[in-house]
């Protein structure tokens, strides 16, 4: 294999003459070998939008002459194109703060650069990776920048996804809407609902989380480009932070904003942690939801067999034409992965001292992986669950005269009291509730029919 030669402050390193990185590159490739896990191809675009607008920001300044800035520029456009990304192999577990991965951009788009000026790789005195392409840049203020711009730019799937699972549940919620079913509360009967209602609860909380996220979202679009090392600005031009914003707003069509204080943005990740809170906050009540759905679907024969799953594939490898709940079980585990998440972007803003959050490379892999394994999860319990959801409206009517809380109805009319005694020898003898009632000659017949009509117990 052909190398050619760098040299830093520790000393010289042999790197594969057509490769993009340079020795900083080639040194944490040495050092960080733990996962496996190369970093996500989403933070290197979004890597490549800041040092995009940087530029464009210094250029404007007469900063970065022209001959430079052109190429760069170009170089920068590949990567968001999705080029170049067997040059960015170091693991996500790597030092602090990110600083290898700045490094691996800036080297990156310095070579390219350099190729497209007709120049031999390596030659940095003609475009440098700190000087021209880091310029008036730190890790500290890139890094933490680049991982928002990240979460912005990927928000629209995820969001997406949830809008497509609440009008998958709303939809359900008008087919179902004269499914009449007993609710349960503590696992035991609960007086009558219907199945729609109970999908509409369904839908109107997904439309909560989303707007909660959203939210959150605006937070984390505000960056603290330009603090430069420590949020102080050294080195940086007066005007450079509003003016990376506004090219990176131009760039890409989002909407950020520049952070009102650069010292408490690079000192504080308190909105990674509010939107990796909502990211959990998404992943409990989808859980809980196809727990419900599970359980709902029990059977067919020895459980609540309330809801008909679409079968998506045999159940088991012993018991033949056994059918499971598995995409809800898909569901699930993906959503335990993203509560487990949450709690790794809690210790690592936690973890930050005095003037940076060094711990920024994990959280913002795990932010971002939960990003993906919700939207992609959502969109299956959409498409291969709930869409096909259909109703034992057999079984659902069955269970609403078995239940004894039927005769609650009766407490404005005979007491709390009364009604308990009817209840309990219903649950003690089996005998039918009007049958109970009427030998008690406390209400007519007609007054039974009335009072015990399930659909007179429910308000749409």
């Amino acid at each position: 294999m052909q190398t050619r030669l760098e040299h830093d402050f520790l000393g010289s390193k042999a790197i594969p003459k057509n490769a993009l990185y340079g020795i900083h590159t080639f040194r944490t490739m040495e050092n960080f070998s733990i996962s496996g896990i190369s970093l996500l191809p989403e933070m290197v675009v979004a890597y490549a939008h800041l040092k995009k607008a940087c530029a464009q920001a210094n250029h404007s300044f007469g900063l970065l002459p022209e001959k430079i800035t052109t190429p760069l520029l170009r170089a920068c456009d590949e990567i968001i194109d999705g080029k170049h990304m067997d040059q960015f192999l170091m693991d996500v577990f790597q030092a602090g703060a990110g600083t290898s991965t700045n490094m691996n951009l800036n080297e990156v788009i310095a070579n390219r650069a350099l190729e497209i000026m007709g120049e031999e790789k390596g030659n940095y005195k003609v475009v440098s990776p700190n000087d021209h392409v880091n310029m008036a840049q730190s890790t500290n203020d890139t890094y933490p920048s680049a991982m928002r711009v990240a979460i912005v730019i990927r928000f629209d799937g995820l969001d997406r996804s949830l809008e497509h699972l609440q009008r998958s549940f709303q939809k359900k919620a008008v087919q179902f809407k004269k499914v009449i079913k007993a609710a349960r509360t503590h696992l035991q009967d609960a007086t009558p609902i219907t199945l729609g209602q109970e999908f509409s609860a369904y839908s109107k909380t997904i439309v909560g989380l989303r707007k909660q996220l959203a939210r959150a979202r605006d937070s984390i679009a505000v960056l603290g480009i330009g603090g430069s090392a420590v949020g102080t600005g050294l080195n940086v031009h007066s005007g450079y932070p509003k003016r990376v914003v506004r090219y990176l707003n131009k760039n890409t069509k989002f909407c950020f904003k520049s952070a009102l204080d650069l010292v408490e943005s690079m000192q504080s990740q308190r909105q990674m942690l509010e939107f990796s809170s909502c990211l959990k906050q998404i992943a409990v009540e989808v859980s809980r939801i196809a727990s419900d759905l599970r359980l709902l679907s029990s059977g067919p024969n020895t459980g609540f067999a309330e809801l008909i799953l679409p079968a998506v594939q045999p159940g088991s490898s012993m018991m033949p034409g056994k059918v499971n709940p598995s995409i809800l079980e898909c569901v699930n585990m993906v959503c335990y992965r993203v509560m487990g998440s949450e709690a790794t972007v809690l210790h690592c803003v936690h973890g930050g001292q005095l003037d940076l959050n060094v711990n920024m490379p994990l959280m913002s892999y795990e932010v971002l992986t939960s990003m993906t394994i919700l939207k992609n999860v959502i969109t299956m319990m959409s498409e291969k669950c709930i869409e096909g959801i259909e109703a034992n409206k057999k079984q659902c009517e069955k269970y609403v005269y078995l239940s004894a809380s039927l005769a609650t109805s009766l407490n404005p009319i005979i007491g709390y009291s009364k009604v308990a005694e009817i209840v309990q020898e219903f649950v003690t003898t089996g005998k039918p509730l009007p049958e109970i009632i009427l030998k008690k000659n406390i209400l007519t017949k007609k007054e039974v029919e009335e009072l015990l009509n399930p659909l007179k117990m429910i308000r749409s």
